[in-house]
């Protein structure tokens, strides 16, 4: 059962992989790499849940706080060339 799971969640992550390459824009890209990294996160929580470690499931929400803040200072350092800017548009 834990094979399906993985090989299925390593499918989702290979067709990522090749959206993030063949991605016809940014924002394209760093939905892919998104995706990438929640397949990851899911990776780690059922690896953590079936030899029930569940520390594992710590790590897993970690990474994905580090995912979410990535993907919001990349789409602000994309409108803004920024990541310093407040917000106010003067």
């Amino acid at each position: 059962m834990i094979a399906a799971a993985l090989v299925a969640i390593m499918i989702v992550m290979l067709i990522a992989l090749i959206r993030t390459c063949i991605g016809p824009s940014l924002f394209d890209r760093i939905l892919a790499i998104n995706t990438f990294s929640t397949a990851t996160v899911l990776m780690i929580s059922l690896y953590g849940f079936f030899n029930q470690r569940p520390e594992f499931l710590d790590i897993a929400i970690v990474y994905a706080m580090i995912n979410f803040i990535g993907t919001v200072a990349l789409l602000k350092l994309h409108r803004f060339d920024d990541l310093g800017h407040d917000g106010d548009e003067t």
